[in-house]
Formats: structure tokens, C-alpha cells, sequence
């Protein structure tokens, strides 16, 4: 899937935690971030931090690309 904004970002983020059976605060205790941290992304607050963005994708299996390299 293909997005250019942090809204769809935080709307995969918040299908692939539910296909996988996750909470929230189970998410946030596996990647190392807080509650309020996937809260915000899930919401698609901009003024999330791409390393913990990317870590949180990462260990939900979602690809991200920047300039057809893979993150």
C-alpha cells in the first residue's frame, strides 16, 4: 500500500496491530515506546519521531519505502 500521509500511516499501523491480536499498551511494551506514543500514531499526529515510527512499523511487518529504498 501506497501513502503520503502520516493519517494513512497511523490507520495501517492501527489495522495490522489489530490483525495481530494486539493492545495498545501490548504494542508499545514490545517495541519499547510508550502508550501515548502509539495512541498519537495510530491518530496521525505529526509530531511523532520517525525512529519510533519505524520501529513500531518494522515490528508489525508493515514495509515502508522512501525513494524505492526499503526502511
Amino acid at each position: 500500500m501506497t501513502t503520503h500521509k502520516i493519517e494513512k500511516l497511523g490507520e495501517m499501523i492501527r489495522q495490522a496491530r489489530k490483525e495481530q491480536g494486539l493492545t495498545q499498551e501490548q504494542l508499545a511494551a514490545t517495541t519499547g515506546v510508550g502508550v501515548r506514543f502509539i495512541r498519537e500514531l495510530e491518530q496521525g499526529k505529526e509530531s511523532c519521531h520517525i525512529g519510533k515510527a519505524l520501529t513500531v512499523v518494522a515490528m508489525l511487518g508493515i514495509d515502508i519505502e522512501a525513494n524505492g529504498i526499503k526502511l
